[in-house]
């Protein structure tokens, strides 16, 4: 069903984050594996989330929705994971699908798994081939993509291994692989990657070791065997989420938005580090800390907002984000110049491509390079009234919504039932601040 985002004079209002989706898999699946019960508040209730959550339930794990975004999970312990009796289906969710391979890797266990159309289209291989190095054996074709069965080993072997892309996922994968492998994993990162896995793990009760490399890489090792303890924890909002309504206050004409309890990492932290250089002046008050990251609000008003090259330092710490960066920079003074970003193209969609046709059927002048893309800021509202084709992309379909509020004329989309994978209360939020949907 096609959704128009009309433009609106002022967007305004208090948002609590929803919780950081990164932290919330991690916490079911985490909490999944150790001994004992954890309990979690916040948690992102997303269609992503949960299926992970029920892809643990399925393998042995105890998950139990206890209130508004509270969860109990009870986990197999020493007992380990078993087989599932039916498929495992992950919907959308690269990040689920991905960090469960690692963890089935290492157990005794036969699992079948599939996702949507989307899903099934992005490549497995990256995380396949570390993982077969390790032991796991698998059913997929020369391409990698789902659906595919897997066969865990007691016997996994720990590696060395360096991702040749820069990826969270894949580092995940191989480190909880390790959990129950024999040796020490050592994953080295030529570049910095968010590090929720790290800090979770050790919150769990997992030790690590982390040792810097020449020319600025860095390793993570892991023993295997190590056991996971239960624990009660509050999820951190999510700054990927967050980043759709600073972005909307920094376009709305009359902007004041405060987004509140925003997990600040600086494995995250790209977008706002970015648009800060573009002029956006972001307020930022200390809130504490949950689930060991500090928290932040932030506050958004109107921003006149200028073209950047956007450092390539930034790009693996905002590799969520450049959709809506695209449209800031669509609002913006001057070119914006995205590169080494080339890690968009095997995202729920290509997302290189789909970003640049959302500012071209919107007015605006945009060229495609092969690792990013290059605006040409149109010093104020964009001219909108174009229908954009979301191509099954959650963050596509709220960029283009966002840019609907502060456009000459409506923008619409074809598709926002995905949105529900990562942010179920988006609509209502956006709402809420003053925004004007209608189907």
């Amino acid at each position: 069903m096609v959704w128009t985002s009309h433009p609106v004079k002022r967007l305004a209002g208090a948002i609590r984050a929803p919780g950081d989706k990164s932290c919330s898999h991690r916490a079911l699946i985490f909490g999944g594996l150790a001994e004992g019960t954890s309990r979690f508040s916040g948690l992102l209730e997303g269609d992503d989330v949960l299926r992970t959550g029920q892809a643990m339930e399925a393998m042995g794990a105890r998950v139990t929705r206890t209130g508004p975004s509270a969860w109990e999970v009870t986990g197999v312990g020493a007992r380990g994971l078993s087989s599932p009796q039916g498929v495992l289906d992950f919907g959308n969710s690269g990040t689920g699908s991905r960090l469960l391979m690692g963890v089935m890797a290492g157990y005794d266990l036969t699992a079948a798994l599939t996702g949507d159309a989307s899903l099934c289209s992005r490549p497995m291989n990256r995380v396949l081939t570390p993982l077969r190095l390790m032991g796991l054996k698998d059913t997929a074709g020369p391409d990698g993509k789902l659906p595919f069965t897997l066969t865990g080993s007691k016997s996994l072997q720990a590696i060395r291994y360096a991702p040749p892309q820069a990826s969270a996922q894949v580092k995940s994968a191989v480190l909880l692989a390790g959990l129950n492998a024999e040796g020490e994993t050592i994953v080295v990162e030529a570049k910095a990657t968010r590090d929720h896995t790290e800090r979770m793990l050790q919150g769990f009760g997992a030790k690590l070791t982390f040792k810097a490399e020449p020319g600025g890489a860095h390793e993570i090792a892991l023993k295997g065997g190590q056991p996971l303890r239960g624990l009660d924890a509050e999820i951190p909002g999510d700054p990927s989420s967050a980043a759709f309504l600073i972005a909307a206050g920094l376009l709305s004409p009359q902007g004041d938005v405060l987004v509140e309890g925003v997990m600040s990492n600086p494995t995250r932290s790209g977008f706002y580090d970015t648009v800060d250089l573009m002029g956006a002046g972001l307020g930022a008050d200390e809130r504490g800390e949950a689930a060991g990251e500090r928290l932040i609000d932030i506050h958004a008003g109107y921003a006149g907002l200028r073209g950047i090259h956007v450092p390539e330092r930034l790009v693996a710490s905002m590799i969520d984000e450049f959709p809506i960066l695209a449209v800031l920079a669509a609002f913006a003074t001057g070119e914006t110049r995205v590169t080494g970003a080339d890690e968009l193209r095997v995202k729920e969609s290509d997302r290189i491509g789909a970003v640049v046709a959302m500012l071209r059927v919107n007015g605006v002048e945009v060229e495609e390079t092969a690792d990013g893309f290059t605006v040409q800021g149109c010093g104020g509202p964009v001219p909108g009234g174009g229908l954009v084709e979301t191509r099954h992309d959650h963050r596509i379909a709220m960029s283009a919504l966002v840019m609907g509020t502060a456009a000459l004329k409506a923008v619409s989309v074809d598709d926002v039932s995905m949105i529900d994978t990562s942010y179920p209360e988006f609509m209502g939020h956006m709402t809420a601040l003053g925004a004007a949907f209608s189907a």
